[in-house]
């Protein structure tokens, strides 16, 4: 049965779901909201049928699976992976994951507030910090080839999104953390992600929504 997803037609949190989908070659189509335009941003496509879709917690993302129903983005990667194993199997390799897991919502919440905030004063701020925090994104990876060891976890998904949204963001900032560019090229290099981003269904831009002050445009 064909799983749907649910977000607005951005990349988003909505991304590393995508790209976790397709690795595992799942069976799903994407159901796009469409945020207005400005000065209202008009999101009525969403929450005139919010409450009515019988969620526990009505959110976006949302992913249908059969008789399931499931919101919180880290919560459907957890369900998509544990489809697949690919949340761990040692009990070292679920401590790396589980970690990285809630590390990497802190980065990306940083991130957010960057690009939805008051970004021309924020900017140069965060900048500031963004080495620090990568190098303790790259001293963590060390010489693994994926964040948990061998293996590849959904975590290397959340982690690719967000270290491409960030040289897409400021193109040399990896320039000093050699493994986390490999870890990169080796994400694009699989064989099912690099098809899927040859395709016309995958989404380049924009990154945000249309109210972000970064990342909302459509190129």
């Amino acid at each position: 049965m064909t799983m749907k997803l649910a977000y607005w037609d951005i990349r988003g949190l909505a991304q590393p779901i995508r790209l976790l989908l397709e690795y595992t070659g799942t069976k799903y189509e994407d159901k796009f909201y469409v945020c207005g335009e400005a000065p209202n941003y008009d999101k009525s496509c969403w929450f005139d049928e919010k409450h009515k879709l019988g969620m526990d917690f009505p959110n976006l993302p949302y992913l249908e699976d059969k008789d399931k129903k499931l919101v919180q983005s880290n919560a459907i990667m957890r369900h998509i992976a544990r489809k697949h194993n690919l949340c761990g199997e040692t009990e070292e390799e679920k401590v790396r994951v589980d970690m990285l897991e809630n590390q990497a919502m802190d980065f990306r919440n940083g991130f957010v507030l960057l690009c939805y905030g008051d970004f021309d004063n924020m900017k140069q701020g965060y900048l500031d910090r963004l080495p620090s925090i990568l190098k303790q994104f790259s001293s963590f990876l060390g010489d693994k080839k994926w964040f948990a060891g061998d293996k590849i976890t959904f975590v290397d998904f959340i982690m690719y999104e967000l270290l491409d949204q960030h040289r897409m963001f400021h193109p040399s900032c990896l320039d000093d953390f050699r493994n986390l560019k490999d870890l990169l090229d080796h994400f694009e290099a699989l064989e099912r992600i690099a098809a899927y981003m040859k395709s016309d269904r995958f989404i380049r831009t924009p990154v945000n929504n249309k109210m972000a002050k970064w990342g909302y445009k459509k190129e």
